[in-house]
């Protein structure tokens, strides 16, 4: 009996499987992250419409919540998106799998948030995070917020490193709890970016509170729409990782 062929879960064995250019889109994504404005385009101390966008899964469907909250965290616009997966999960090119579902999101909200927090990273991504992307794609300052670092970053003191370079900031948002890194994608500085991350902790909860808030949207959404008469209600794992 032929032994069967071990399956190549590298980046590279998945986007074979896939027929996906991993190259091609590495080459995109350099090119994208020329574009990233790292200054304050507003005064974030106006900024009366905080926005957050949280993604969920259920088997090969995507759920996209988006939220608009006053400063005071206090819910005035929430809307969500479903879609199938149409890109696999790729360490270092998670916004093509879920950049698709967060614009429809965000295109549904009544009005535009002044900034938005993503659960991932901004420009401690090697080439382009996923808050990077999105803010790109969407023109809306965005801060990126994981419980991880990558790889290709170190921390020195608060400082996130990449290459030598600042592109975040360390938080510690709980007591006795792992920090979070803040990193922004665009169009907001990294001071800002982690001065608004920290204003928004509310005890206990660890991340920022508009993240927090559109994970529970999401996953109940999710809940809503596939596992009210599912036999199967293990939840899929978010991945913060890029």
């Amino acid at each position: 009996m032929e032994e069967k062929e071990k399956q190549d879960f590298s980046p590279e064995g998945i986007a074979k499987k896939y027929g996906i250019d991993l190259d091609k889109l590495k080459q995109e994504q350099i090119k994208l992250a020329k574009t990233l404005e790292l200054k304050d385009n507003i005064d974030f101390k106006l900024a009366d419409k905080i926005g957050a966008i949280g993604n969920t899964y259920f088997k090969n469907k995507i759920v996209s919540g988006a939220v608009i909250l006053s400063p005071s965290m206090e819910i005035l616009f929430q809307e969500y998106s479903s879609d199938i997966l149409r890109f696999p999960y790729i360490s270092g090119f998670r916004a093509y799998r879920e950049l698709p579902a967060m614009i429809e999101a965000l295109g549904k909200l009544d009005e535009k948030p002044d900034v938005v927090f993503v659960e991932g990273h901004g420009i401690s991504h090697p080439r382009l995070g996923l808050a990077s992307h999105f803010s790109i794609a969407s023109g809306i300052p965005t801060i990126g917020v994981s419980d991880s670092l990558l790889p290709e970053t170190v921390v020195e003191g608060e400082d996130i490193l990449l290459n030598g370079k600042k592109v975040g900031k360390v938080l510690k948002s709980k007591t006795n709890s792992k920090p979070l890194y803040v990193s922004p994608g665009n169009l907001i500085s990294i001071k800002t970016a982690y001065e608004l991350a920290k204003k928004f902790i509310v005890e206990p909860h660890k991340f920022p509170e508009p993240i927090h808030i559109v994970r529970k949207y999401a996953k109940k959404t999710r809940d809503e729409l596939f596992m009210a008469n599912s036999d199967n209600h293990k939840e899929n794992s978010e991945c913060s990782g890029d």
